[in-house]
């Protein structure tokens, strides 16, 4: 992952607790956060954040204070009823995921697609201007 980012919901985490084998929704199947790679180029960076499942119209994506804010929530429910029984199902999404977003990044042109499970977002770097070389001064 770039340095250039930092993902505020994993500061304070104890990796054994929250993300490792000690966590009981590891061993249920559910999943707390979802997976992210943050690959650079030249031109900026994109990010894919694995959410399959979900519909575009699930999510809420925000960019406060230098960070991009993603969320996600869907509710689902399934009734089948015969004359010996009723079953209900229901199914419940949610996740939020913060990250730190560097000073080199246009935040007016962030771009988001969702496609087979994945939400990618593509970020692009502003030009930096070119340093320009040292000027020597002659003291007169």
């Amino acid at each position: 992952m770039s340095q250039d980012f930092f993902d505020l919901d994993n500061f304070f985490d104890d990796r054994m607790w929250k993300s490792g084998l000690m966590n009981a929704d590891f061993w249920n199947g559910k999943t707390v956060e979802p997976a992210l790679n943050i690959k650079e180029n030249e031109k900026g960076f994109e990010i894919e954040l694995a959410a399959p499942g979900f519909s575009k119209k699930d999510f809420n994506i925000t960019i406060e204070d230098g960070c991009l804010n993603i969320a996600a929530e869907k509710e689902e429910s399934e009734e089948e009823t015969s004359e010996d029984f009723t079953r209900r199902e229901f199914n419940y999404k949610a996740f939020k995921r913060s990250l730190q977003l560097p000073e080199s990044i246009k935040e007016e042109e962030i771009k988001a697609e969702y496609n087979n499970g994945i939400l990618n977002f593509r970020l692009l770097k502003k030009e930096v201007p070119q340093k320009r070389p040292p000027k020597v001064i002659e003291v007169g």
